[in-house]
């Protein structure tokens, strides 16, 4: 089996740290091992809450961190100041793009809305084949469980296919899930339910 070269990844994930300490710790592991990897992170640029822990976490084990960060949150003292390299985009559309384009495959820690969203968008995209770049949730603490059973809910009502379901890889560990990554295969079923 051939695997796919990742030289990159776009972690989303929480400007929060949680209820739980096992998220800080999950993202430091994540980050070790991409360091490890020689991975580049692609991230949202600030030292809040996770993203500040991926960041920090990284470049403690000597990995290259790449920070995209609005404006807005630049000219608020939201910037990391030590990172690898640091681009400022004028909006957080602006910014997803870039973390996108970087990135050869993307990886989601708990997070919030942004988080939510981030995911659902390259999911969307690797949906309508605008983009084939892995996407993968590393479930710490049971935190995208109930997400997952949404998806079920989602194919049970008959919005969507349920190989697509397939298309996201799921793991508790990032060794785990960065395999995962690599061997993951493009899903060939169209989105399209037949009529009944």
């Amino acid at each position: 089996m051939t695997e796919r070269v990742i030289r990159s990844v776009a972690v989303f994930c929480g400007s929060n740290f949680g209820a739980s300490g096992e998220y800080e710790l999950a993202a430091k592991m994540l980050s070790s091992t991409l360091a490890k990897e020689k991975i580049t992170i692609v991230y949202g640029g600030t030292t809040k809450g996770l993203m500040g822990v991926v960041a920090n976490a990284a470049l403690e084990h000597g990995g290259i961190v790449h920070g995209i960060v609005t404006e807005y949150l630049h000219q608020i003292g939201q910037s990391h100041p030590s990172l690898t390299q640091h681009e400022i985009t004028a909006d957080l559309r602006a910014r997803k793009e870039r973390m996108i384009r970087l990135a050869d495959a993307f990886i989601i820690l708990p997070g919030g809305i942004g988080t939510i969203e981030e995911l659902m968008e390259v999911w969307s995209m690797n949906q309508l084949e605008e983009i084939d770049k892995p996407v993968g949730l590393l479930n710490v603490n049971g935190f995208f469980s109930s997400f997952l059973d949404f998806i079920d809910h989602m194919i049970d009502s008959g919005f969507l296919p349920s190989a697509h379901k397939q298309s996201i890889s799921v793991a508790t560990s990032p060794s785990g899930l960065l395999i995962k990554l690599r061997e993951f295969k493009k899903i060939e079923v169209p989105k399209w339910i037949e009529a009944r």
